[in-house]
């Protein structure tokens, strides 16, 4: 299963960077590494992209998935030991089949070497459906569509190679990114909004599923709302006897604030400069 091929991929991916951080004694590194393995790759995303190869009738692909998916966790579980030691240990010893006992504790097992198990078609394959999963998910949450709303999608200038990963993952993609049908096209609808992804364009026809005029007013709202935190914001850290009397915990909370504030404002224009464009 190709993504079994990728989870494996980017197991010896956060084996390498989490390594190399401990070697070189940059804790924290590794920490973060590893946390953005577990959370962001091996749950956000592996265990999502399984469930339709679980639920189905392919014994041989519920048994690889399954094994992959008992690998993965071990590894992440040596991973994170420096770290948690006692729950990993706990969890090493739990993740048995009942009757059955691990050879050694946790904290006396080596630890993981390089498989070469990373693939280079299936990392292009699932980064594709991850990206285009992400994009649509972005989009859906700038214009405030409804979470239970699915949309119809049109694929524009799509490859031929595009068109094949998307019959591929088509179940998968609907449900994910929350999506109706998807279809291809020469030209995107009227009244869609869209993104770019790689080749093709990913038109969303919003006209029928939000109130578009309504959600423009509400765009310039937060937009004017958001205009004069930063407008404060700015005012306050170009004060003089602020920046210098103010604990400097205090003088960086204010700049991190700002900060946010006018990533929140560039990703409101990108909104309502999309939104525009549908009316």
């Amino acid at each position: 299963e190709t993504v079994n091929r990728w989870i494996a991929g980017e197991s010896e991916r956060a084996l390498a960077k989490v390594t190399e951080a401990l070697e070189a004694f940059r804790f924290n590194e590794a920490a973060g590494a590893v946390y953005h393995f577990i959370w962001h790759i091996y749950c956000d995303w592996y265990l999502e992209l399984i469930k339709p190869v679980l639920m189905g009738e392919d014994e041989a692909a519920k048994a690889e998935t399954r094994a992959m998916a008992a690998f993965v966790l071990d590894l992440a579980l040596q991973l994170l030991h420096p770290f948690m030691p006692f729950v990993t240990e706990e969890l090493w010893a739990k993740r048995m089949p009942e009757g059955e006992r691990r050879d050694s504790l946790l904290m006396l097992s080596e630890w993981p070497t390089h498989l070469g198990l990373q693939n280079a078609e299936a990392d292009a394959e699932m980064g594709w459906l991850i990206k285009f999963v992400t994009e649509v998910r972005s989009v859906r949450a700038e214009m405030n569509v409804p979470a239970g709303a699915k949309a119809p999608l049109v694929v524009v200038g799509a490859s031929e190679a595009t068109k094949a990963r998307v019959a591929a993952h088509e179940e998968t993609l609907k449900r994910l990114a929350r999506i109706d049908t998807i279809d291809f096209a020469s030209a995107p609808p009227t009244g869609s909004v869209q993104v770019v992804l790689d080749e093709a364009v990913l038109a969303l026809p919003l006209a029928g599923v939000i109130d578009i005029g309504a959600e423009s007013e509400r765009l310039k709202r937060e937009i004017d709302k958001v205009g004069s935190e930063i407008e404060q914001l700015t005012a306050k850290l170009s004060n003089e006897k602020f920046v210098s009397r103010a604990p400097e915990h205090v003088v960086e909370e204010q700049r991190e604030r700002k900060s946010e504030a006018e990533s929140v404002a560039v990703k409101l224009a990108q909104a309502l400069k999309r939104l525009e464009a549908v009316l």
